[in-house]
């Protein structure tokens, strides 16, 4: 969609508005408000007095910029307007300020904080002639009002709301206030926002949250004229200046007055408009806005246009308005700023409740005690001490938690301790284990449970005297004493069966029906397999893997392959009774490949020839799982089966599907049925499988339907993953399934686990989302768990919290390595508790509270309507603002929009997910696909969901080729594109390369070996290997990317205005998408309406 259009029609707001109690109301209709303030200034055309031109001592100036300054957008007060000018260009992506302002104290009415303008450059004044005509002004916009915050100085618990620098809060416009007139159909407001100084410091004091807040516009009454059109380029949402080109045209020019409003001095009050002064505030000249109509004495636009004294020309009609993109949150800007702020000294976890870096900074890690964001992260960071604060202030309280993470090389994995044969010290009563929030007392002879409050004895061998502080001696030599995470090895006891387990097996278990032979999959596959097999997962510095290895092929029946090494060729036996299945053998079915080395090669070169000439198309799936299950019973050892998979099971066999795909029934009650499975049979297989520690890989090559949805039921409850490669052709998609298959082969896994998750008193574990099963309410059971899967646990109060002592979180892990030893991972972490709303708001994590707001919505459409589901969603996003605004803004017009400054880009990401494919389908995307993303996205960890919701968005032409590093990313909009440019877009699964219309001729050269855009493949999906500059940085930072997410993204080349730009285009999704989904800016004024609701 055309982001340049007008906004689609908003209902009028020219009702009235019932006035919150406590909220300043300002002056309207040419009177005076009550509580106006005298004003310090003299005659608006009159001299000012004691107007500093130099910032105050004690406020640094904004670093000087290599891009024009931007708006001089400055703290007004109800009915004032900040104003100014600058030419038309291009716009650009993230901010380039250099006029600044300090932001005022939130909780404070306005006027109680002098107002501080911070510039660079002398501010020069301009006296102006009369105003505009009522007519004129009546159609112009009135100004926004900013209510930004000063941030206080960040608790010593760490950063609560933002980097340690000063971060902008932000303003713009809605219509949605019946104190201020209404719109015509089909036209928005401006937005403008007002930045934080850049580096300066804020005052110490107590504060509530920073807030960012957005005021819809008056019409009607001679107002200042307020400032339309674009940002300046470059300029993005608050924070420091980041030079992030992204050149494209700006809408067109504004006819509008000009008039800056300026605050005023130090100490003073700021200025009220009212009637008995005509003319207009003074201007700060030197300072740049968006996009102006004809300056003074101008015919037209003139960039940069002086305006020193001269009068306003004639007044110039208004084209339709629409939020300014530009001046709403921006996803970019806050990472980018997080990434300028906090990716440079490491993240160190030895205090209680610190807010980490975004998952998009890339920083180190120092455990000191509590566990890294690496394991796990929370929607906040600070709980609130009673169930009644959580239920008014609506965000749920969970944690995404990643037992087995990877950790990049500079970070050590979790020590492992050996306690021998008393295993690991526990608390008695809650069976917690030992961890650093554990008290010693009575001379160390007895340790107090910080979980429950039990008193325990200390073991003889384990007993340590204590210093003068009450720690134990050896406290930092003991990782269960000092760090957040550690590895104990786990006893006989923990054991099933009071038995040590033995090492895992893989089974590989291949589709060999007429498909599957026809598209070259069963060739590559057995090609491949030859040499993936040297590289199974190994332990630390093993030689070779533990892991044995068997071979199953299937269509309508099992056959069974004998590999031992003493065979000269391998045996195959055959198992046609499919609905009584059985292993036909057990010595030689699974065995270790250096052994049988010779056998396994012979076995993989015989398979494709051995069905060359199949013409079975039918095929059976529950039967082969169950295969496999029964082989590691047999084995009495836990493992991972690899299912290969081609069609829609229809054979004469338990698990038989049939074609049930009715894309009629979307939107209708009976959508639901879609994400269900078809019978229940695979959920007892998929318990047996949990059961036996039998963990279930799935890769599907469907050409048509075949019921994603009932196939991904095993892999999804044995921790397993399912891969699909839609109209598999070789040499199209090698590339991706090889490169999966051998990752997903190599990955460290823990086998037959069990995960628990223990809380301190007053708080527990209710609910769970992810890829397990679960007996019980506390035991999540995972037959398999890798490094990439995630499991959410949802907590909720059952007692009323402390905020000395805060809240604890024990996640435990019993799980089998691959080497086949017993071991329990260990992660610990600390939270705060409160009192006041405005700490909980002030400690969340938009990202981490997506991905659980995803990851319900992804359950819900199993049990309910798709549109109940959004609206849900909706509602508590709502009610989230809605009380931050109610409890903990400063009063304010109802008319604005203020959002917390650590949630400002929840609408943006909460419309992504609204408008992702399991809720809003568009009419090319197949059941199977929404089944398919919907049991992905559920074990998602917090980067993945971050990006696969929100597409990095990559101008390959900006940087300069010598650059090594990555091009700042810009908005996921059409507006951002440039037709002589081409970027990169990926979301984790997909990657686009799309490639303007007007690309220069040898920009074109150089990367696809073509002389014209014309001759360019679209589709293409590998780029040719050039030996040239812009080729190799191209192809580098696609690997660079690919190396970044767990599954590997097939590029897809795609032309403007080619029939494939349709499906680059949805991944563009701050824009309307074409299944019906609202743009990012339309979303918000949706959301502020809904907020003003719940209000009134």
């Amino acid at each position: 969609m055309n982001v340049n259009q007008s906004a689609p029609p908003v209902p009028p707001f020219g009702q009235p508005q019932p006035i919150y109690q406590g909220y300043h109301q300002s002056s309207y209709g040419g009177q005076p408000g009550s509580t106006a303030p005298p004003t310090p200034y003299g005659a608006y055309n009159g001299p000012l007095h004691g107007y500093q031109q130099t910032p105050p001592p004690g406020m640094s100036r904004a670093p000087p910029s290599s891009e024009a300054p931007p708006a001089s957008t400055a703290q007004a007060s109800c009915g004032q307007a900040a104003y100014g000018q600058f030419g038309q260009g291009d716009i650009q992506n993230g901010p380039s300020s250099t006029v600044q302002m300090q932001r005022f104290h939130g909780s404070q009415p306005l006027g109680s904080v002098p107002l501080v303008p911070v510039v660079s450059q002398p501010a020069v004044l301009q006296p102006y002639g009369p105003p505009p005509t009522n007519a004129q002004m009546t159609a112009q916009l009135a100004a926004m009002q900013i209510s930004g915050a000063v941030a206080s100085a960040p608790p010593t618990s760490g950063l609560g709301y933002g980097p340690p620098t000063s971060l902008a809060s932000a303003s713009g416009s809605f219509p949605n206030s019946g104190l201020y007139g209404s719109y015509p159909q089909g036209q928005a407001p401006p937005l403008i926002q007002a930045q934080g100084h850049p580096g300066a410091q804020p005052p110490q004091r107590s504060a509530p949250p920073q807030t960012s807040s957005f005021t819809p516009p008056a019409s009607g009454d001679p107002r200042i004229p307020s400032m339309t059109g674009p940002l300046l380029p470059g300029q993005g949402f608050g924070g420091p200046p980041v030079s992030q080109p992204n050149h494209v045209s700006s809408p067109p020019p504004q006819a509008l007055p000009p008039g800056t409003q300026m605050t005023g001095p130090p100490g003073s009050l700021p200025p009220m408009h009212s009637s008995q002064q005509p003319g207009y505030q003074l201007q700060q000249n030197g300072s740049f806005g968006p996009a102006q109509g004809p300056q003074p004495n101008y015919g037209g636009l003139y960039p940069g246009a002086p305006t020193f004294g001269s009068q306003p020309g004639p007044p110039q009609p208004l084209p339709p308005k629409r939020l300014d993109p530009d001046a709403i949150p921006s996803p970019i800007q806050v990472i980018e700023d997080d990434r300028n702020n906090r990716g440079s000294e490491p993240f160190v976890t030895g205090v209680r409740g610190q807010v980490p870096p975004l998952v998009t900074t890339n920083f180190l890690v120092k455990d000191q005690g509590n566990a890294s964001p690496r394991y796990i992260r929370c929607t906040s960071y600070n709980i609130p001490c009673t169930s009644d604060m959580a239920k008014q202030a609506q965000v749920p309280l969970a944690a995404v938690i990643k037992p087995l993470a990877r950790l990049p090389p500079e970070e050590a994995s979790p020590y492992v301790v050996d306690h021998g044969e008393s295993g690991p010290l526990r608390c008695n009563r809650c069976k917690a284990y030992m961890c650093p929030f554990m008290q010693f007392i009575e001379g160390g002879r007895r340790f107090q449970c910080c979980f429950c409050s039990c008193i325990n004895d200390v073991p003889p061998q384990y007993f340590q005297h204590l210093d003068h502080t009450g720690k134990r001696v050896d406290a930092y030599d003991r990782p269960e004493l000092s760090l957040g995470s550690y590895e104990f090895l786990a006893t006989v006891d923990y054991c099933k069966n009071n038995k040590f387990p033995s090492p895992p097996a893989f089974i590989f278990m291949i589709d060999v029906s007429y498909n599957a032979i026809r598209s070259g999959l069963v060739r590559l596959l057995c090609e491949e397999l030859k040499s993936l097999l040297d590289f199974l997962p190994r332990e630390g510095g093993a030689e070779e893997s533990a892991v044995r290895v068997g071979f199953v092929t299937y269509n309508k029946v099992l056959h069974f392959y004998n590999v031992r090494s003493s065979l000269a060729q391998p045996q195959m036996m055959v198992v046609s009774d499919v609905a009584d299945m059985f292993v036909p053998l057990l010595d030689g079915f699974l065995v270790h490949v250096n052994e049988s080395r010779a056998v396994i090669t012979s076995l993989l070169d015989q398979i494709p020839e051995m069905f060359a000439d199949t013409r079975e198309t039918e095929t059976v799936f529950a039967p082969v799982i169950q295969a496999g299950m029964e082989a590691l019973k047999a084995a009495e050892c836990a493992g991972k089966l690899f299912l290969f998979h081609t069609s829609l099971p229809i054979a004469e066999a338990p698990g038989k599907l049939k074609n049930r795909d009715d894309r009629k029934l979307i939107n209708t009650d009976k959508e639901k049925t879609l994400f269900q499975p078809q019978t229940g049979a695979y959920q007892s297989l998929a318990r047996d499988c949990v059961a036996q520690g039998c963990c279930v890989d799935l890769f599907l090559f469907p050409n048509q339907y075949v019921d994603v949805a009932t196939l991904s039921v095993v892999p999804q409850l044995t921790g397993g993953s399912v891969y699909k490669y839609a109209c598999f052709q070789v040499e199209n998609d090698q590339e991706r399934f090889l490169s999966d298959l051998r990752r997903d082969v190599q990955k460290v896994v823990g086998f037959d686990a069990v995960m628990r998750v223990r809380t301190s008193t007053g708080i527990r574990a209710v609910d769970f989302f992810g890829a397990f099963y679960m007996s019980n309410t506390t035991d999540v059971e995972l037959a398999g768990l890798d490094g990439d899967k995630t499991v959410t646990v949802e907590f909720k109060h059952d007692d009323r919290l402390n905020e000395e002592s805060g809240a604890l979180l024990q996640c435990a892990l019993l799980y089998t390595s691959c080497a086949g030893q017993r071991r329990l991972r260990i992660h610990n972490l600390a939270l705060n508790c409160c009192t006041q709303l405005a700490d909980l708001y002030r400690n969340c994590e938009t990202d981490t509270l997506i991905n659980y707001m995803a990851k319900f919505a992804y359950r819900g459409v199993l049990n309910s309507p798709v549109k109940t589901v959004r609206d849900t969603l909706i509602t508590q996003c709502a009610q989230i603002l809605a009380c931050y605004r109610k409890n903990c803004a400063s009063p304010s017009s109802a008319g604005q929009l203020i959002l917390p400054e650590c949630m400002k880009l929840l609408p943006v990401y909460l419309n992504c997910v609204l408008k992702s494919e399991v809720l809003q389908p568009g009419a090319e995307v197949t059941t199977d696909d929404r089944a398919y993303v919907r049991q992905l996205v559920t074990s998602m960890d917090v980067a993945e969901t971050n990006v696969f919701f929100y597409p990095r968005l990559l101008p390959l032409t900006k940087s300069s080729i010598e650059s090594t590093t990555e091009p700042p990313a810009i908005r996921a909009s059409e507006e951002r594109l440039c037709n002589g440019d081409m970027y990169l877009l990926e979301n984790g699964l997909n990657l686009f390369l799309w490639v303007g219309a007007s690309v220069q001729q040898g920009v074109v050269q150089s990367l696809f070996s073509v002389s014209s855009f014309s001759q360019i493949t679209s589709g293409l999906s590998v780029l040719p290997v050039l030996d040239n500059p812009l080729s190799k940085k191209v192809r580098s930072l696609i690997d660079s990317l690919r190396a970044q997410r767990s599954r590997y993204m097939k590029l897809i080349v795609v032309k403007q205005e080619d029939k494939l730009e349709m499906v680059f285009k949805h991944f563009l999704v701050e824009d309307k998408s074409l299944s019906g989904g609202a743009s990012y800016v339309d979303f918000l004024c949706h959301m502020h309406k809904e907020i003003r609701q719940l209000l009134s």
